[in-house]
């Protein structure tokens, strides 16, 4: 008999009729004799709706209260799932973030998770009860209700797996499982059987939805076994797990794992700047104090000892990021910064690099034949990145997905 803990998102929850349907899936697990822990997100749209309601009342609302607001779309989430499993015969019960003690940092609206106090949810799992639990939420030391973030109930559901030293911790979602890219964008995409952590932390930190890079941060670190499953669709789904599997590949195959991409990059340069000790520290210091995440960074020096400096950040981020690197720029007596909304990430993923060379040629011949330009390049022992015109995205990701064979399982 396995501890297993389930985790369903908003697209599952997103109606009586799905919260109806998940009831039945929770109660069929409980039939084949597991003992069962389930974490929930609001209703499909629910936490959207209800920071429209705060904003309307105040556009630029007390972080607090924000929190506060947010987190009430999981607590009639769980609500909603108890009464539907207590319908089919299956004794639940409901706990919000602050019930179950998941006790968590006071930055609000990206909370962090310090520890969980599991006895009540293990007393219950013991005494046949199925703990129904709130995504997306915890509460600080001062007693006030905190969120995680956007796809926190990924997070929240491998914390508590975690905690519980759960057998296995199963996402369930409104896709089969992991792709070797998004099926919208390259109809040919193929599911995979299994990924390694690494390569899916990569998949997540490059644009990925399917998981919070946050979760599988966290499963990594306490090596809770991860499964992403379809709600809607019965199917074994892709495991994460730490070791690769080379069952049916050669040897000598370079296997890339996935194609990921980001739509929402933005770029900034710096012009002419002098090129002495410390100007990286200048330039990426106030951005990194504004909380704004730099991704993607190249630096050129040219023969008049100056140099330019460039870097990625978030697009959302980039009207506060163009401010403050016009404002450095000056005090560093730069001779321009230039800038660019318009750009797009793509990136090679895949374990199978540490060993082969060539890939990233492969990479670039490939885009090269069908015209697309890139701009910056990045590169780690398991993933190339390049920025690109967002205009060429999609042809880059099918150019890429054929030229390295995804389609296939061998590649």
């Amino acid at each position: 008999m396995a501890l297993i803990v389930q985790k369903y998102g908003g697209t599952s929850m997103g109606s009586i009729e799905r919260i109806e349907h998940v009831a039945a899936k929770v109660a069929a697990t409980r039939e084949q004799g597991h003992r069962v822990v389930v974490v929930v997100s609001a209703m499909s749209g629910e936490t959207d709706r209800l920071l429209k309601l705060a904003k309307s009342v105040h556009p630029r609302g007390n972080p607090r209260e924000m929190d506060q607001i947010a987190a009430t779309g999981e607590q009639v989430s769980i609500g909603l799932l108890a009464l539907a499993l207590e319908k089919r015969g299956v004794q639940a019960r409901s706990y919000t973030g602050a019930q179950v003690a998941i006790r968590t940092d006071n930055a609000y609206s990206k909370a962090r998770i310090k520890d969980i106090k599991a006895e009540r949810l293990l007393a219950d799992c013991q005494a046949g009860i199925v703990p129904v639990v709130a995504g997306f939420q915890g509460v600080d030391d001062s007693g006030n209700v905190t969120t995680l973030g956007r796809g926190g109930s990924d997070t929240t559901g491998v914390a508590l797996a975690a905690a519980l030293k759960a057998d296995e911790c199963q996402i369930y979602t409104d896709v089969d499982g992991v792709y070797t890219t998004d099926p919208r964008v390259e109809p040919q995409a193929r599911r995979l059987d299994r990924i390694t952590f690494e390569e899916m932390l990569e998949m997540a930190s490059l644009g990925s939805k399917v998981l919070q890079i946050r979760s599988v941060e966290f499963a990594g670190k306490y090596k809770v076994p991860l499964r992403v499953l379809s709600t809607f669709v019965d199917g074994p789904g892709t495991l994460i797990t730490l070791e690769e599997s080379t069952a049916g590949e050669s040897m000598e195959d370079a296997r890339i794992s996935g194609i990921a991409f980001n739509r929402d990059e933005a770029q900034l340069t710096v012009l002419g700047v002098p090129d002495r000790p410390g100007i990286a520290a200048a330039i990426l210091g106030p951005i990194g104090e504004a909380n704004i995440e730099v991704d993607m960074i190249v630096q050129n020096v040219a023969p008049d000892a100056t140099t330019d400096f460039t870097f990625t950040v978030h697009r959302n981020d980039f009207d506060r990021a163009h401010d403050i690197t016009k404002t450095v720029a000056a005090e560093l007596h730069a001779k321009d910064v230039r800038s660019a909304s318009d750009i797009a990430k793509v990136s090679l993923v895949g374990v199978g690099m540490r060993s082969h060379a060539g890939i990233a040629s492969r990479m670039f011949k490939a885009l090269a034949g069908d015209g697309i330009n890139i701009q910056m390049i990045s590169t780690s022992e398991i993933k190339i990145s390049v920025v690109i015109q967002d205009k060429y995205l999609e042809l880059a990701v099918r150019t890429l997905h054929k030229a390295f064979n995804l389609e296939s399982a061998a590649c």
